[in-house]
């Protein structure tokens, strides 16, 4: 027997579908993004990042097709409070140094993310 239970925490990462890099860079980007929030979240806000890891630390990956956009998305993301992380590669293999690549928010309760990244694409 299943139970179905409502997840309501998730942790979001906005990804620059502008860029080209390889499927398996832009996954360690996102990997850094998450890694980053969730060490944010379990220093800043202990119960939220329990509650989170507790329901199974789910994550979401939508895209963006610019850097204004991502800044846009940014700046709501911190106007509301939430936690974001900003990544910027360091440049030793597939772009240029600095190039910021992807935007982690979160975690938080879904519908606070959903406000400012709800009308966004899957990646």
């Amino acid at each position: 027997m299943t139970v179905d239970r409502k997840m309501e925490f998730k942790l979001v990462v906005v990804v620059r579908d502008d860029i080209k890099i390889s499927p398996g860079k832009m996954a360690a980007q996102v990997g850094h993004a998450a890694v980053e929030c969730a060490m944010r979240a379990k220093a800043s806000e202990s119960r939220l990042f329990s509650r989170w890891m507790e329901e199974g630390q789910r994550k979401v990956v939508l895209k963006v097709g610019s850097l204004a956009e991502l800044d846009r998305i940014e700046g709501m993301a911190k106007g509301a409070g939430l936690i974001t992380s900003r990544i910027a590669d360091a440049g030793l293999t597939e772009v240029p140094p600095g190039t910021v690549t992807c935007l982690g928010i979160g975690p938080s309760k879904e519908t606070e993310i959903d406000r400012i990244t709800g009308n966004l694409k899957l990646a």
